[in-house]
C-alpha cells in the first residue's frame, strides 16, 4: 500500500514551525536564566570573530604606486605636521557621530468609477429569427436578444506620516583596509540600566580622508552605513506580540 506524498508546503510549514519552536526554547532558557538579574553584558570581542562576521568586498580601482618624497617632512594625506592621529590601520580607534534627523510625509487618494451598457438585438437574420420562438418556446423579443450592464467603484486613501530622530556619538573600530585605502568600520555598544539593555551597532565604509583632525567622521561620509539601534529586557518583550502569534501571523494565509 502507498501512501500519498505530503504536499510540499505543508513540509516547509512544519519545517518553520519547528525552527520557530526550537528558537523559541532557546529565547526562552535564556530569559529564564536573567530572572531576577535582568539581560548580562556581553564580552568585548574582536569584531572578525563574529560568527555572523562577513569581510566588505567592493569594486576597486587599478592599484597605483606610492610616491616616494625623500627629502620632504610632508607625508601626502597626513594633517598634523609630526604624526596623523587619524585612524588608519586595522585595530585603529576613531569616533562616530549620528545626528540623523529624518522624516517623510506621503498621502495618495485614489477614486475610479466606471459604467458599461451593452444590448444586443437580432432583428433580421435570414429570415431565421422567427424560428427562435421554436427553439424557446417561451418566446424571445428579437428586438432585444442580451443586455449587459456593470458598475465599478473604486475609492482609496493612503497616508504615510514617519519621523525619526537619533543623536549619538560612540567610538568604531577599523576592521579591515580595502585595497584603494577605504576603511571597514565596525562599532557596538551596550548599556544596561536597570533589566532593559541598549545596544546600538554602527558598520559601514569611510574614506581616511574623511577623518577630521580630531578622528571624528560624521554618519553622512559613511557609505553603506547599517544602524542597528534597540534594545532587549522586560520593556521590550513587553512591546512585542509571544513567538506562538509572531508565527501565527506568519503560517495564517488569510
Amino acid at each position: 500500500m502507498t501512501g500519498h506524498p505530503q504536499h510540499p508546503t505543508a513540509l516547509r510549514l512544519l519545517a518553520l514551525s519547528i525552527l520557530a519552536a526550537g528558537l523559541a526554547g532557546c529565547n526562552t532558557l535564556t530569559r529564564l536564566s536573567e530572572v531576577g538579574d535582568g539581560p548580562e553584558l556581553s564580552e568585548i570581542q574582536n569584531p572578525t570573530a563574529r560568527r555572523d562576521y562577513q569581510p566588505v568586498s567592493m569594486p576597486m580601482p587599478a592599484p597605483r604606486m606610492a610616491e616616494n618624497n625623500p627629502n620632504s617632512l610632508w607625508r601626502t594625506g597626513a594633517k598634523a605636521f609630526f604624526k596623523d592621529q587619524r585612524a588608519k590601520e586595522v585595530g585603529d580607534i576613531l569616533t562616530i557621530t549620528l545626528a540623523l534627523d529624518d522624516s517623510a510625509t506621503l498621502e495618495n487618494k485614489t477614486e475610479r468609477d466606471r459604467e458599461d451598457t451593452e444590448d444586443a438585438d437580432i432583428t433580421n437574420l435570414l429570415g431565421l429569427e422567427a424560428e427562435f420562438t421554436n427553439v424557446l418556446p417561451e418566446g424571445i423579443n428579437p428586438g432585444s436578444v442580451s443586455s449587459f450592464g456593470n458598475v465599478h467603484s473604486t475609492s482609496g486613501d493612503g497616508s504615510i506620516d514617519r519621523s525619526e530622530e537619533i543623536n549619538l556619538t560612540l567610538a568604531a573600530i577599523v576592521t579591515q583596509v580595502l585595497p584603494n585605502g577605504n576603511l571597514v568600520v565596525f562599532g557596538r555598544q551596550e548599556m544596561k540600566v536597570n533589566f532593559e539593555m541598549r545596544e546600538l551597532a554602527v558598520m559601514g565604509i569611510i574614506r581616511a580622508s574623511d577623518i577630521d583632525y580630531s578622528n571624528n567622521i560624521s554618519h553622512d561620509k559613511i557609505a553603506e552605513m547599517r544602524v542597528a539601534y534597540g534594545g532587549r529586557g522586560t520593556l521590550s518583550d513587553l512591546q512585542q506580540p509571544r513567538w506562538g502569534t509572531q508565527v501565527w501571523d506568519i503560517v495564517f494565509p488569510f
